[in-house]
């Protein structure tokens, strides 16, 4: 049982529960992103159960009729095993979410893995145009030259700041840095970007960034945040009839993801502490 702090940003340990969420979301406006947690698996066997978990979501996505799609994280499915075990379980997933008309985002992990992974994407984007998209981190330094490369791939790409505490040799150090340089990318995004962009923030400054240059560029975007995290702010945007997809993560291994959660916002943190003391 997922205790009832860590419930606001678990969607349960059963992909049952978390369809269910996924059909809430649905009624409050918005869209879900199915993320089964697990990651940094070293053994073939546990990257192709979770390969398999993906498939059977893309099937109940379609046969509930959900306004869902599914988000894999490459060393969930092998990375760390081998790049052709990764491409492979990542294709499957595609292969079987493109017959349920799902989508499939795939997201990115620490820096050493950005080549791999973008890599995979644009293999499989070819054989899929706009079935897939791909997280890009603006704190990366790479990170201009990575979107240059994805503007004349059939993906979308989910712009995120980046979650990863990377060395200075590769990423950006100060936050206000990290904040200029999504801006500048959202800029790109829109302008080059025909098949829309997904603003990966909970940041108002960047979503009003993306308003405006929504209105510049009649680029269509979405925006994406994560279960528990300003979901007033989530509906009211919907409700304003902007696109909103809540990232929905679910499984037994939802303690590392529940105190990541925590640890990152002051907002988190503040919130499982009233939780706790009940008030």
């Amino acid at each position: 049982m997922i205790p009832p702090i860590a419930s606001q940003f678990v969607a349960g340990t059963s992909a049952s529960g978390a369809l269910t969420h996924v059909s809430e979301c649905n009624e409050a406006g918005m869209g879900g992103i199915l993320n089964l947690l697990g990651e940094h698996y070293h053994e073939p066997g546990p990257a192709a159960e979770d390969t398999e978990e993906y498939c059977h979501l893309a099937s109940q996505l379609a046969v509930r009729d959900l306004n869902g799609c599914l988000s894999v994280k490459p060393s969930q499915i092998g990375i760390d095993v081998g790049p052709d075990v990764f491409t492979s379980n990542f294709e499957q997933i595609v292969e079987a979410a493109a017959a349920n008309d799902v989508f499939v985002w795939c997201d990115m992990e620490d820096h050493t893995t950005t080549d791999t992974t973008l890599d995979a994407v644009e293999a499989t984007a070819r054989d899929h145009p706009n079935g897939v998209g791909v997280a890009i981190q603006a704190n990366l330094t790479r990170t201009r030259d990575d979107l240059a490369r994805l503007a004349d791939v059939p993906a979308a790409v989910r712009l995120v700041k980046g979650a990863y505490d990377e060395p200075s040799s590769v990423a950006l150090d100060s936050k206000s840095a990290v904040d200029d340089a999504y801006e500048e990318y959202l800029e790109f995004l829109f302008r080059e970007f025909d098949r829309g962009v997904a603003v990966g923030s909970h940041d108002p400054a960047m979503l009003e960034v993306a308003v405006d240059l929504h209105e510049e560029y009649g680029t269509p975007f979405e925006i994406q945040m994560l279960m528990g995290v300003r979901e007033d702010a989530q509906r009211e945007l919907a409700a304003k009839g902007y696109e909103v997809n809540q990232y929905v993560p679910y499984g037994g291994k939802w303690m590392q993801y529940f105190y990541r959660r925590v640890r990152e916002r002051k907002e988190n943190a503040l919130f499982a502490a009233r939780a706790v003391l009940g008030v």
